[in-house]
């Protein structure tokens, strides 16, 4: 009886072991199921004020939140642990040992130095960055300190490679297809397409692919097209500050803003105001998969 038991448990260990490389193999398939574009050549400046200016994109589209507020990495740990073990690298270091073409691969297309899609990286905030705005904030990250910080390897946990496995995770390049090209005509509108650029290289990282809200998972965030209901002072405040009309607490936005923010200047804020504004006369789009 001893030794049936020993045989069965022995068949079901080796079955489940079959199992999980199944799930590893056809998810590692999947995520390596990517092409990258055209290598980056853009000239990567060394001036003093492309350096500057690739700061401010550094900061303004959350670099220094996610990778550590001197760029040396960041573990989630408990924080969030959807993927298992999320890692943000150091970045500093990232970029001195990585080439252009593979810092705009990870930055702009959601592929990684290894060749694979992107987990948690989110690409699809970059997708729409210029070309010179792309060799501004690698120019800046291959110049910044490298501060040393012993962090754990990522992982991705069992649970989540079956979503990929099967299909049921959108992994990061996928994201970055999604994201809807800019519309607004710079020559006839250029206010509003400086307010566009801003919005879809900022804000739709947590507010959906076209800034017209996320719903895939809690908390929603709003459809941006709310800002016509408030003042530009009122605007002004909730974007730097986080803290919105009569001091009302905004969740996530009280944390992102006020690392984020701060830093974008008065024609910036007038540019992303009155584009986010002007949202209020378009219907949002249906059936996209961030507003199920």
């Amino acid at each position: 009886m001893l030794r049936i038991l020993m045989i069965g448990a022995a068949v079901l260990a080796g079955a489940a072991a079959l199992g999980l490389g199944g799930v590893y193999v056809m998810s590692e398939a999947r995520l390596r199921d990517v092409s990258r574009g055209p290598a980056f050549d853009y000239p990567i400046p060394t001036d003093a004020a492309s350096i500057k200016h690739g700061r401010h994109i550094a900061r303004t589209r959350g670099c220094f939140g996610c990778h550590g507020q001197k760029l040396e990495g960041k573990d989630f740990g408990e924080q969030w642990d959807w993927p298992e073990r999320a890692v943000a690298p150091n970045l500093a270091a990232f970029a001195r040992d990585h080439d252009a073409a593979t810092m705009e691969a990870a930055i702009r297309q959601g592929i990684g130095a290894n060749g694979k899609a992107l987990v948690s990286m989110p690409s699809f905030n970059f997708a729409r960055l210029t070309d010179e705005d792309t060799a501004a904030l690698i120019a800046f990250l291959k110049s910044a300190p490298v501060v040393e910080n012993n962090l754990p390897k990522p992982k991705l946990g069992w649970a989540v490679r079956w979503t990929f496995a099967t299909g049921e995770e959108t992994h990061m390049v996928q994201w970055v297809d999604a994201v809807p090209p800019l519309r607004v005509d710079a020559v006839a509108e250029p206010q509003l397409a400086r307010g566009e650029y801003l919005a879809m290289t900022m804000c739709n990282e947590c507010h959906g692919l076209d800034v017209r809200g996320f719903a895939m998972f809690p908390p929603p965030t709003p459809d941006l097209a709310m800002v016509a209901a408030i003042s530009r002072e009122d605007f002004e405040t909730l974007i730097r500050t986080g803290v919105g009309i009569g001091g009302r607490e905004l969740g996530l936005m009280g944390l992102v803003a006020p690392d984020r923010f701060p830093e974008l200047t008065e024609q910036e804020i007038d540019d992303l105001y009155a584009y986010l504004s002007s949202l209020i006369n378009e219907p949002p789009a249906e059936g996209v998969f961030w507003r199920p």
